[in-house]
């Protein structure tokens, strides 16, 4: 974690990841798209998702979740910055046939390292492999719960699940919240903690900062008239004035489970994170 001199008020508490192991290299031309900014609106330009906009201008890079090439091996080009996610990625080059794609990169990762796909590849950090094949208590991530359909778990700084047992077709996995799930053991995952583990430690330090981000203000509910919102109003500072807490709509919104109660993946949640 990087930290910096107090020349203001707003460096005093600014830290940022260490980026000194990246590659400094642009990213690759053919895998990358410019993503148009909607700030939050869907199609009839009405906002949808409150507190979006701006940002500085990025390229999105194309990921290759999947990683579903077995039997091939790959070498890793450069390690780089992605701003469109938390964890950094990596550019890898098909031994076979030169082809070259973006991946998560996992803790550890450095350029000129070797990883290989195979439905039992060796139990290498990077490596990508099937569930069934992996020992319990390894670490992995950008796991597939259908298998086909590529990574959807695990995929965020420094996140990574533990196998805890392989049986009847199924992996045990136990994920960074605590919830314990079961998924297909034929689907692929990858060995090791994704990268970038000390993102959760990072301080904004200034709100510019959030606005580079496209993060816009938010007010507190209490500081608004009672037209607004259903903890408006009153003479100075007033609590909240309502039972249960709500949102600007009058939802409510502590202790209230939004999941499906119908939903048919729920069997497979053996224990709910805590």
């Amino acid at each position: 974690m990087k930290s910096y001199r107090p020349t203001s008020p707003s460096r005093r508490s600014m830290t940022t990841p260490d980026y000194s192991g990246l590659s400094k290299v642009r990213p690759h031309r053919g895998l990358t798209v410019r993503l148009k900014a909607h700030a939050g609106r869907n199609s009839q330009g009405r906002i949808t998702m409150r507190h979006q906009g701006a940002g500085n201008k990025k390229l999105y890079r194309i990921i290759d979740f999947k990683q579903n090439r077995l039997n091939t091996k790959a070498t890793v080009e450069t390690v780089e910055y992605d701003p469109y996610r938390t964890a950094f990625i990596a550019l890898v080059k098909n031994a076979a046939d030169g082809v070259r794609s973006y991946i998560l990169a996992p803790q550890g990762m450095k350029p000129g390292m070797e990883i290989t796909v195979a439905d039992a590849a060796p139990l290498k950090t990077g490596n990508r492999l099937r569930l069934r094949n992996i020992p319990v208590g390894y670490q992995v991530h950008n796991i597939e719960m259908t298998p086909g359909r590529g990574g959807q778990m695990a995929r965020s700084a420094g996140s990574y699940a533990e196998i805890l047992a392989n049986a009847d077709g199924y992996t045990d996995v136990k994920l960074s919240s605590g919830e314990v799930r079961r998924v297909l053991w034929d689907g692929l995952a990858s060995i090791g903690q994704v990268s970038n583990a000390e993102w959760s430690l990072v301080s904004i330090g200034k709100a510019g900062r959030s606005r580079w981000l496209g993060v816009r203000p938010t007010v507190r509910g209490k500081a608004m008239n009672p037209v607004d919102h259903p903890y408006g109003g009153g003479e100075g500072s007033q609590p909240r004035g309502t039972r249960k807490p709500k949102d600007i709509w009058g939802n409510i919104t502590g202790g209230h489970k939004t999941r499906n109660r119908k939903k048919k993946s729920s069997q497979l949640i053996i224990k709910r994170r805590k």
